[in-house]
C-alpha cells in the first residue's frame, strides 16, 4: 500500500510540474523622437504559446497614433528611423491586424485621451519571446509610435507619419 501511495503521489508531482509553462517577459521602454515628448513603456509577457502586449504611452498629441514594431533593435537617431521599416518576416502586405493580410510589426492604432495618454492591450500566437523562430521572435526589434495614424491600406507603412517614440524590445 505504502509503494502505490509513493507511485501516485509520484506521478501526480510529475503532471503538475508537466503543467507549469514557463511565463516569459521583455520590455521597451519608449523615448521621445523627432522632436516630441513621447514616453512609456511596452511590456510583453508569453504564456501558454500566447504574447500579451501591454502599451502605455504618455506625451502623445489628442488622437489616433499608429504603433508598430520595427526591423531593427535601434533608437539611435533622433528622428527613430535607425529602427528599419516595419517587421515583415514573412514579406505579407501592410494590413490591418489579424484582417486579410498583415506584416508581424503591423498592431494597429493607440487613441490618446486629451492628456496624451493613451494603454492598448493585444494578445498574439503569432509572436514569441525570445525563441529560435526568426518569423515569429520580437527580441530586438523596436516598438515605434508614430505621429499619425495607421490607414491599414498604404503600402509598405500605412502613412503613418513621423516616428515620435521609440523603444527597443529587450528580455526583461
Amino acid at each position: 500500500m505504502k509503494k502505490l501511495n509513493l507511485i501516485l503521489i509520484t506521478c501526480c508531482m510529475v503532471l503538475v510540474s508537466c503543467s507549469k509553462t514557463e511565463e516569459k517577459q521583455a520590455i521597451a521602454n519608449i523615448t521621445a523622437k523627432s522632436g516630441s515628448t513621447v514616453s512609456g513603456t511596452v511590456t510583453f509577457t508569453e504564456k501558454n504559446g500566447k504574447v500579451m502586449m501591454e502599451a502605455s504611452i504618455k506625451g502623445l498629441t489628442p488622437g489616433e497614433h499608429a504603433i508598430h514594431i520595427h526591423k531593427k533593435g535601434d533608437c539611435s537617431s533622433d528622428d527613430g528611423t535607425s529602427a528599419g521599416g516595419h517587421w515583415n518576416p514573412t514579406e505579407d502586405k501592410h494590413g490591418k491586424w489579424k484582417h486579410g493580410e498583415f506584416h508581424s510589426g503591423d498592431i494597429g492604432n493607440l487613441i490618446a485621451d486629451n492628456d496624451g495618454n493613451a494603454t492598448l492591450k493585444k494578445e498574439s500566437d503569432f509572436w514569441c519571446i525570445g525563441c529560435k523562430d526568426d518569423n515569429k521572435n520580437i527580441i530586438n526589434h523596436a516598438i515605434i509610435v508614430h505621429a499619425s495614424s495607421d490607414d491599414f491600406t498604404s503600402q509598405p507603412s500605412g502613412a503613418a507619419g513621423k516616428r515620435v517614440g521609440c523603444g527597443e524590445i529587450l528580455l526583461k
